[in-house]
């Protein structure tokens, strides 16, 4: 039972390491696009859409940290894992916050 929920930790963080990789990319494609073609308003949905990406990977690394985190639940595992959980919901609340005022300009 443990090295399944390892292997489920494990998968989740892959697929959100894998979300924010496609994010950059669909990214950088979507930026080089908007310089070709000259338009202005396009870096907000870049933007935008970008910070949606990196808000789903994050909130995919806290699920995948919790789950590690009911393997060996020691004292240790979960000082990290409230350091790491606070820090990424920090990082989700301002990117939802920007991702908000981006799509109401």
């Amino acid at each position: 039972m443990k090295i399944l929920i390892e292997y489920i930790s494990q998968g989740i963080a892959f697929m959100s390491i894998a979300i924010i990789i496609y994010g950059t990319i669909l990214a950088v494609i979507l930026f080089i696009k908007n310089l070709i073609n000259k338009e202005p308003s396009g870096i907000r949905k870049i933007r935008a859409n970008f910070g949606g990406h990196l808000l789903l990977g994050l909130e995919l690394l806290i699920g995948a940290d919790i789950i590690k985190t009911i393997i060996e639940p020691t004292y240790e595992e979960l000082i990290i894992l409230s350091g790491i959980v606070v820090l990424r919901t920090i990082l989700s609340v301002f990117l939802n916050k920007e991702i908000k005022d981006l799509d109401s300009k």
